[in-house]
């Protein structure tokens, strides 16, 4: 009977206000989608990482005639020069470091940059001599660069060694302040729907400010009177959470586990089941949003 009742005067009280229930259901879910968009995005970075990570190579750029390193002064990579190198590669002292190597030609090198930059005009004009012979490197542990680096650097013949892991750095640093971003917005969001909780439970405690005297004066508890209050909050955060976490479903799904993982398949992205992980989050943060607006309210306005 007193759930019925509590039901009852929840749903009375959505209707009394339902444009202000659907302004919270609205910046509820705008503010918790920008919540999932920001953990789909930590999700992504962590993946990536350790996607990439596990292939990240050396590159060991040899000197050509256009070199300006110090241990260029002789000019372009010779022979012997490339076969000490080779030979360090395979030395004992470097097996505990290099898994493999490949020996990347100038011709070679021509032919993957035609490739990779085939939209640009200069792509046509750029020669052979004009790019480095390189050594890419896979290494046992992508962590030990800097002892490779040491070994290598400054070896005769040797311009540059390069590590791709600071790119990737780059990369996800970048896609960290967008996650930061997308966390802030989701902050101002939250404050908003946390003002419009408030104003809604204010407007329905005054409309119904008669029947709560007389609930008062029946001897009706505090429970009971604030109970249908901070259900309407409540009803409109979780019904907010809801359309956030399908939001946040169909980013993973169609955006990311559909279009990107089409665009770039050489790349590993989340599944749109991963993100469910995130659903429950939504939720809580949601009821908690709710309950904490809708009981500061009550207090404050509803003397019980």
């Amino acid at each position: 009977m007193r759930f019925a009742f509590i039901l009852s005067e929840t749903f009375s009280g959505i209707r009394r206000n339902l444009s202000m229930v659907i302004s919270v259901v609205l910046v509820t879910f705008i503010s918790l989608t920008f919540v999932g968009s920001a953990g789909l995005l930590q999700m992504q970075i962590n993946q990536m990482k350790g996607y990439w990570y596990d292939r990240v190579e050396v590159a060991m750029f040899l000197c050509n005639d256009t070199s300006t390193a110090a241990s260029c002064a002789g000019g372009g990579v010779t022979d012997a020069q490339r076969e000490a190198i080779e030979a360090q590669l395979e030395s004992p002292q470097a097996a505990a470091y290099v898994e493999s190597y490949e020996y990347e030609s100038q011709e070679q090198a021509l032919e993957l940059f035609q490739q990779q930059y085939s939209n640009l005009d200069m792509a046509e004009s750029v020669t052979a001599d004009q790019l480095p012979e390189s050594f890419r490197v896979s290494l046992v542990d992508p962590e030990q660069y800097e002892v490779v680096n040491e070994m290598f650097s400054g070896m005769a013949g040797v311009e540059v060694v390069s590590d791709q892991r600071e790119l990737l750095e780059s990369l996800f640093s970048l896609m960290n302040i967008a996650s930061v971003i997308a966390i802030a917005l989701a902050v101002i969001m939250l404050i908003t729907a946390i003002l419009l909780i408030a104003t809604t439970i204010r407007l329905s405690a005054f409309s119904r400010r008669r029947e709560t005297g007389i609930m008062r004066l029946v001897g009706a508890s505090k429970t009971m009177i604030q109970l249908p209050f901070l259900a309407e909050g409540v009803v409109a955060a979780l019904l907010g959470a809801a359309l956030a976490s399908i939001a946040t479903w169909a980013i993973a799904k169609f955006f990311i586990a559909d279009w990107l993982a089409g665009q770039y398949p050489q790349t590993g992205f989340i599944s749109s089941t991963e993100a469910l992980w995130l659903v429950p989050l939504l939720f809580l943060i949601a009821l908690v949003l709710a309950a904490a607006s809708s009981m500061l309210t009550l207090r404050r306005y509803l003397k019980v």
